[in-house]
């Protein structure tokens, strides 16, 4: 009988051997997912120092056919905040290992970014990856790596340090990779598209491997309030959590444990929490077992007195911003914005912001044109699958609303910022329909939509009564000539005062006053 083998893998191992459920899936997907995690990176970095991001990404085409599956070199650089150059190895060259761990809105979730693209470069190049990063010091340091997969460990090639006197602050990445380009740039010129419209305060320039130019220039120079790193609320929390809170803890008591380790837990509510829970508050955390651990845990999630998480850990564009970001990248007729107040789904908050747009430029397509982002990143793949396809076509009759979906150009953006977005898979590209997260996503497109039910029907009412005027300027001035004829006198009477007083007594200001 044969025996079962058992093996350990390292994280390393185990995404490459299942890079697909990254995003790595295949060379048009990858190019994409490539770019996508060394912006996002590059976008964090540029807001966690406060600065206006400038982003410049280069494709080279280096080998292969020009139609299909081709090696292309990808650089992107940054002015953020750089990384310090003992840290470079680890933060490239080690999967999971990263500073997106903290309780504060990001855009990284795993830890996986720029790593991931470093090793999906490596497993079908096998070339190294050239880091080039500076924190503002006087020396910059650049590194050739590549990644032990079996160890999760990085392995450095070559490393030097440049005298830097104008104290550069920054990142860039250089690496080569397998991918499909010609396939895969509808893809990435929309991302780039509608990276620019969630972050309308950054610079973006884009060179593709023809040598075209695709510059996305800021439109504003304001940047939306940054995260404050937060603790984690009572209701988000599970048995593990607390138990890793006790090893930590320098509290004597469960008391002054619950008022410091959670957020919005004050002495009033964490004594009527142990009363429920029937513990003692003067017992030490480290001496609970793990069963009193796990009824603690149990109270907590059904304790109905805690407050609602804040939003100082959330960083939403705001109104004037997406409002700006939708002008650039669409220019429509009507805009309505809105920012829905902080909520909560299973003690994580989250903001939902919603915008409409109108004509203009928008296509007419026959459909809404939906642009989902969350924690400001665009979200291009598996639309249907989101809980915003689901509200905007399926849960909102837009006829309520004055919209003839078959005649008018309509787009419908849906930004959701969270601590913890509720993404479906690990790709980062669909959220799940969570009860909480849906009805505020349908409260916001309600609300923009009554905005633009009032735009449009102004609009219905102008243009009947512009018609009317026509109607008006074009039989009156007969009519008083007959008039005058048929009385006998000899001087028509003046219509152009009548017109004027009734396209003053029509016109929508008129109206509204």
């Amino acid at each position: 009988m044969a025996s079962t083998v058992f093996e350990e893998i390292s994280p390393a191992d185990f995404f490459y051997r299942n890079r697909e459920i990254a995003g790595f899936s295949n060379p048009v997907r990858a190019l994409y997912s490539a770019l996508r995690e060394l912006v996002e990176n590059s976008l964090d970095a540029a807001e966690v120092i406060g600065v206006l991001p400038e982003l410049y990404i280069r494709f080279t085409y280096v080998s292969g056919p020009i139609d299909g599956s081709a090696i292309y070199k990808i650089r992107v650089e940054d002015n953020g905040s750089g990384v310090r150059g003992d840290m470079i190895p680890s933060a490239f060259g080690k999967v999971l290992s990263g500073s997106k761990f903290r309780l504060k809105q990001s855009r990284g979730t795993f830890g996986l970014g720029g790593t991931m693209t470093i090793l999906y470069g490596q497993i079908t190049t096998n070339t190294p990856a050239r880091v080039i990063s500076s924190i503002g010091s006087d020396y910059i340091h650049e590194y050739e790596l590549m990644i032990d997969i079996q160890r999760n460990n990085p392995n450095v090639l070559r490393y030097k340090t440049h005298v830097d006197p104008e104290h550069w602050h920054g990142t860039i990445i250089e690496l080569s990779a397998e991918g499909d380009y010609t396939r895969a740039a509808p893809k990435i010129l929309e991302y780039l598209k509608q990276t620019a419209m969630v972050n309308p305060y950054a610079d973006i320039t884009f060179v593709d491997p023809r040598g075209r130019l695709y510059v996305f220039d800021k439109a504003v120079k304001k940047m939306p309030r940054m995260p404050r790193e937060t603790k984690p609320h009572p209701h988000s929390v599970d048995v593990e959590t607390v138990q890793r809170l006790i090893t930590v803890t320098r509290c004597n008591d469960l008391f002054s444990f619950l008022t410091t380790h959670f957020l919005r837990v004050g002495k009033g509510i964490a004594r009527r929490l142990l009363e429920e829970a029937q513990l003692n508050g003067e017992t030490s955390p480290k001496s609970l077992t793990p069963n009193t651990v796990a009824h603690l845990v149990n109270v907590m999630k059904g304790f109905t007195g805690f407050l609602p998480p804040d939003a100082s850990c959330l960083s939403p564009l705001g109104v004037e911003l997406l409002e700006a970001g939708i002008k650039k990248e669409l220019n429509p007729e009507f805009i309505s914005v809105v920012e829905r107040p902080p909520s909560s789904y299973s003690g994580h908050p989250f903001i939902v912001e919603v915008g409409v747009a109108y004509g203009g430029g928008i296509p007419k397509t026959g459909e809404i044109i939906l642009y989902r982002f969350a924690n400001k990143i665009p979200l291009l793949y598996d639309e249907t699958s989101d809980v915003s396809w689901k509200v905007t076509h399926g849960l909102v009759d837009w006829r309520h609303y004055k919209v003839n979906l078959l005649e008018d150009a309509l787009a419908v953006v849906v930004h959701v910022c969270s601590t913890k977005i509720p993404y479906k898979t690990v790709g980062k590209e669909f959220l799940a329909d969570r009860p909480e997260v849906e009805r505020e996503i349908l409260n916001g497109v309600r609300q923009a939509a009554r905005n633009l039910m009032v735009y449009l029907s102004r609009k219905e009412r102008v243009d009947r009564d512009r018609k009317r005027l026509d109607v008006y300027a074009k039989y009156l001035p007969k009519v008083a000539r007959f008039s005058t004829r048929l009385s006998g006198e000899e001087k028509e009477p003046d219509v152009g005062v009548l017109l004027r007083k009734v396209a003053k007594s029509e016109s929508p200001e008129s109206t509204e006053a």
